[in-house]
């Protein structure tokens, strides 16, 4: 799940490093780069979603501070949320894309057009694309082994026993061995981070990624295999349904 070390090497270089000229796509590009590139490439006819993945690709921001709000594109150096960047850069295209298939990406992760994963990749570039799937893995995986974890509980019945936590909450001991409180403490002692009961979606998932590592690290090989099988299925149930609705 961690990117190798030359591989990690490069991505923080395509994030950090790099500058371009502004009306270069031959580089990295800074934030404000990137908007005016996308723009021009739409409007020269390239289809918006080749044009996002294409400068996703040369976008030099492993995070940003925006009205307040911190977006960690890159958790930990490693795992890249490449839906909340093409979030972050389509807001800025609303007037020139269709919006029903921007929100269909966004929401869904229906993308507008049939590519494969070979070319996916490619559009992306190969450092973000591994560091892609560490975030399917380390976050969205992660989320769905909980939620297969909370399904199970609440099919046990767990809510007719008065005084209990909710089943997502008691979700963490089945899965981690330890109450969410308790994974909270070592949260903040590890990272320095306080979870509060308020948190973003982006927080949370750095979270979520600590935690995929936790796990890692203090589970049993044959209860890893099993988690990992459990959240994967649900996952092909979940995407079989989706299909099924937009199809």
């Amino acid at each position: 799940m961690t990117v190798p070390d030359k591989t990690k090497a490069d991505f923080v270089e395509t994030f950090e490093d790099l500058h371009t000229d502004e009306n270069s796509l031959n580089g990295p590009l800074e934030p404000q780069q990137a908007t005016c590139a996308l723009i021009n490439k739409i409007e020269s006819g390239e289809h918006w979603y080749t044009a996002l993945l294409d400068v996703i690709n040369l976008w030099s921001v492993p995070y940003e501070e925006i009205d307040g709000v911190t977006y960690h594109y890159l958790i930990d150096g490693e795992a890249f949320n490449w839906l909340l960047l093409a979030q972050r850069l389509l807001d800025e295209i609303l007037t020139i894309a269709p919006n029903n298939e921007i929100e269909k990406l966004l929401l869904y992760g229906i993308a507008p057009m049939d590519i494969t994963e070979a070319e996916f990749a490619r559009l992306i570039g190969g450092p973000k694309y591994r560091a892609h799937l560490n975030f399917q893995y380390g976050v969205t995986v992660e989320e769905v082994i909980l939620l297969s974890a909370e399904l199970e509980l609440e099919k046990a019945g767990v809510l007719s026993n008065t005084g209990k936590e909710p089943p997502d909450v008691l979700a963490y001991q089945r899965v981690y061995g330890k109450s969410l409180a308790e994974l909270q403490i070592i949260y903040a002692t590890q990272t320095g981070i306080h979870i509060g009961k308020e948190i973003s979606q982006n927080s949370f998932q750095r979270f979520i990624y600590w935690l995929s590592k936790y796990r890692l690290r203090n589970s049993e090989p044959a209860r890893l295999a099993s988690d990992t099988r459990k959240a994967l299925s649900l996952i092909s149930r979940m995407e079989n349904h989706r299909k099924r609705r937009f199809t």
